[in-house]
């Protein structure tokens, strides 16, 4: 079965390899990154960020 391109929430790629939370998509790409990344890094606070669109489209 072939599962539909989605934009990434965090890098804007379309992709069909990755997860969706609620009706946001992220591609595995940006999953791994998310979750190897160190607090410390700059990186990080763009994640979080990228992650809050998720919570603010929910609580639209």
């Amino acid at each position: 079965m072939e599962r539909d391109n989605h934009s990434c929430i965090v890098c804007g790629k379309e992709g069909t390899d990755g997860i969706s939370i609620f009706d946001c998509f992220v591609c595995r790409n940006c999953e791994q990154e998310m979750v190897t990344t160190d607090a410390r890094d700059d990186r990080y606070l763009f994640f979080i960020n990228q992650m809050r669109k998720i919570w603010l489209k929910q609580n639209a």
